[in-house]
């Protein structure tokens, strides 16, 4: 069944970022081997304890990935449309995953199997540098926010997300958000109402 036009480009717009791809190399090497995935409101696409299948692209809603302490969730990233999402480590290493990754809002996802993806790389040197780059881009997002994690204070960290995340602060569960940014869930309230003052002055 062919990958409805729309859906495609908004993937393949997110690759030319890193590599100029021709028209001809996306419809022979990339198209072919694209599924298209969709899942309800609050589906776990890949559960702790599973190799990691996919590599995903949201194309539409808003995902998490977590992990869980007991009956405690941590969530360690939150996504919306035009980022990848999936537990990497296990995508790569083809080990059990550490985390969960969960749907919070009907999503619809692009995703390639690792066995697909270790083919493409292979067909071509372009789709091979597509692949470091895509994998350094996302290496160095995770390392900046361990690094905010690390060096910033509640405060900082919350108003940093709040300037650059305000899509994602809007349609986010307040609890999530809290475990995100590893912020106890009263102290985020307390932010938020600072926030509203602020801009009721």
């Amino acid at each position: 069944m062919p990958i409805p036009e729309n859906i495609a480009s908004s993937f393949v717009s997110f690759l030319r970022q890193f590599v100029p791809l021709t028209d001809a190399e996306v419809k022979k090497e990339l198209l072919p081997i694209i599924n298209v995935r969709e899942f309800p409101k609050k589906h776990v696409i890949t559960t702790a304890g599973e190799v990691e299948n996919y590599m995903n692209f949201i194309h539409k809603g808003l995902i998490r990935k977590y992990y869980k302490t007991g009956d405690d969730e941590h969530i360690v990233q939150l996504s919306i449309e035009g980022h990848l999402i999936s537990s990497q480590e296990s995508f790569y290493t083809r080990t059990p995953s550490e985390y969960f990754v969960e749907t919070i809002e009907p999503a619809v996802l692009i995703s390639l199997t690792y066995e697909d993806m270790e083919r493409l790389f292979a067909s071509s040197h372009s789709f091979e540098r597509l692949g470091r780059l895509v994998t350094v881009h996302t290496m160095v997002l995770k390392d900046r926010w361990q690094t905010s994690l690390i060096m910033q204070q509640p405060r900082e960290r919350f108003l940093n997300f709040v300037s650059h995340y305000q899509e994602i602060l809007q349609r986010v569960p307040q609890k999530y958000l809290a475990s995100y940014l590893n912020i106890k869930p009263e102290t985020f309230s307390r932010f938020k109402h600072l926030l509203r003052t602020r801009r009721t002055v």
